[in-house]
């Protein structure tokens, strides 16, 4: 249902009509209910769910649509890490801009990947994995990945970007903070700079960084580059936090750990 708030809220932001959540929740679990022999079984697998809504007026023009599809496709997925839980590396973005406050960041538009899409195709060119945003104001603050929020152990504390208009509110985003602050772990949200970033790398009170999204969960950071320069994490390895987050998300999605939250609705 959060996922669910998050789209009106979306909605409302490119001008599309307002939709009965209530409905479109029991029309996904009768789609799921359905289509239930395609949930795939092995480890690491899962059934990606994708509600989307598209403009279809016969017309062109810069106005808003009067007539819409939502639909929801269903796919079964393989393991998001096909080369395993290893670390991935990020390129900090410092030319282009994907989002700003007043703008779309904070919603989930498709708009935010294609404007992404070109730093990206850089950034793997220069052999990093994926692109991590800067603030569009003063080109300093971390903001977000690509598909993924960021979060920072520093310190032995968890620190992850904080959401001012332009960086999605990821559900497992609020997920994680809300995990981490029930075991204990010092959680703050605020703003964090590249150069408190790449001094904390140098000094050793870096000590993992991960990002969080729908499809990887939890995906672990092992170095990122900034300029001409490359800078390693920790160890460059996979962190306790990062793997803590990840164990303990994905055992309560299949139910292997218990769910204190309330955030697993069984269907069958």
């Amino acid at each position: 249902m959060e996922n669910m708030k998050r789209m009106l809220e979306s909605c409302w932001r490119v001008c599309i009509p307002h939709f009965d959540t209530e409905f479109v929740h029991d029309a996904l679990v009768k789609l799921v209910t359905l289509e239930k022999d395609w949930i795939p079984t092995a480890e690491g697998t899962s059934l990606y769910i994708r509600p989307f809504i598209i403009a279809t007026d016969r017309a062109l023009g810069v106005h808003a649509a009067q007539n819409y599809i939502f639909a929801i496709i269903l796919s079964p997925v393989g393991a998001y890490y096909a080369h395993g839980f290893d670390p991935v590396s990020l390129y900090v973005e410092e030319h282009y801009k994907r989002a700003c406050k007043g703008g779309t960041g904070h919603h989930k538009v498709a708009v935010n990947y294609a404007a992404s899409i070109l730093a990206s195709e850089e950034a793997n060119r220069k052999g990093y994995d994926q692109t991590l945003w800067l603030d569009a104001s003063e080109n300093k603050y971390m903001e977000e990945v690509g598909s993924m929020n960021i979060f920072f152990v520093i310190n032995g504390e968890v620190v992850t970007p904080e959401l001012g208009g332009s960086i999605l509110p990821g559900i497992t985003r609020r997920s994680t903070i809300e995990l981490l602050k029930s075991r204990g772990y010092t959680v703050i949200e605020r703003k964090v700079s590249v150069d408190e970033v790449i001094q904390g790398s140098l000094d050793g009170s870096l000590t993992e960084i991960f990002g969080t999204g729908t499809a990887a969960v939890v995906s672990p950071v092992g170095s990122f580059g900034y300029k001409d320069t490359k800078y390693t994490v920790g160890d460059g390895k996979l962190g306790k936090v990062t793997k803590y987050v990840y164990d303990e998300l994905t055992g309560i999605q299949t139910g292997k750990k218990p769910d204190e939250f309330g955030w697993v609705e069984q269907l069958v």
